[in-house]
């Protein structure tokens, strides 16, 4: 039997299981997304309760090979608090983004780290907007739906003042400027995104619409933490 013991983790989401317990699924750093049952977690004595909550750094050990593993015990590692406000909707998001566009079982170390600085940055409410942009990019990156920033559809090094047409699951396009037509953005944006660095106004927005694309082409808008964020915002301006 399969046992993996202190593996760091964050909880993407949980649900009741019977009558005391829960399933939980985890996005770990050497094994990926694990769907793991927490027995007797919803009981009042249970070790667990309060431990699994989403957006701070966990370890965890588990037992099992199936697809639902036993989940034998959760630690807080600390580090930070649970964001707060719009920073907590945006939390939601990237994790229901995690459970969408992850396989289980799939390890990808590198996007564990992106997942953990995402989540820290929001706690902290330091350059949120800019590290979910980001995180995003990053995600569609590691599953293999977005394509290389370095080089454009006919090869040659991406320029940090050239205009460039993003379309789904195709490179980047040399245009001499942009149109209405689609979603263009600068050079100057995809060097950013592949450093993983956004600080300007210009590339937020750029970057916004262009994992935006990128996003609904895959789940077809289809991402319910966002309908709720534009809810919260429609209810304010009434």
């Amino acid at each position: 039997m399969s046992r993996i013991n202190r593996e760091p983790a964050f909880v993407l989401s949980s649900a009741p299981w019977r009558e005391s317990s829960l399933r939980v699924e985890v996005f770990s750093r050497h094994h990926g997304r694990v769907s793991l049952l927490a027995r007797s977690a919803r009981k009042r004595q249970s070790e667990l309760r309060g431990v699994l909550v989403p957006f701070v750094p966990l370890t965890v050990s588990w037992f099992g090979q199936n697809e639902l593993r036993t989940l034998h015990r959760a630690e807080w590692v600390g580090g930070w608090a649970q964001p707060q406000g719009k920073n907590l909707l945006s939390a939601l998001y990237v994790n229901e983004l995690m459970l969408k566009l992850t396989a289980r079982d799939d390890p990808h170390s590198g996007l564990y780290d992106a997942l953990q600085q995402v989540m820290q940055a929001l706690a902290q409410a330091t350059h949120g907007h800019g590290a979910l942009r980001v995180f995003e990019w990053q995600l569609l990156h590691a599953c293999g739906f977005a394509p290389d920033l370095q080089y454009d559809a006919a090869g040659q090094t991406i320029t940090a003042d050239g205009w460039y047409k993003m379309l789904p699951e195709e490179p980047p396009q040399a245009v001499e400027e942009a149109a209405s037509d689609a979603v263009y953005v600068h050079g100057s944006t995809l060097h950013a995104l592949f450093s993983g660095s956004l600080h300007t106004d210009e590339a937020l927005n750029e970057a916004l619409r262009l994992n935006r694309m990128m996003l609904d082409f895959r789940l077809a808008g289809n991402i319910h933490s966002r309908h709720l964020v534009q809810q919260i915002i429609d209810f304010h301006r009434r």
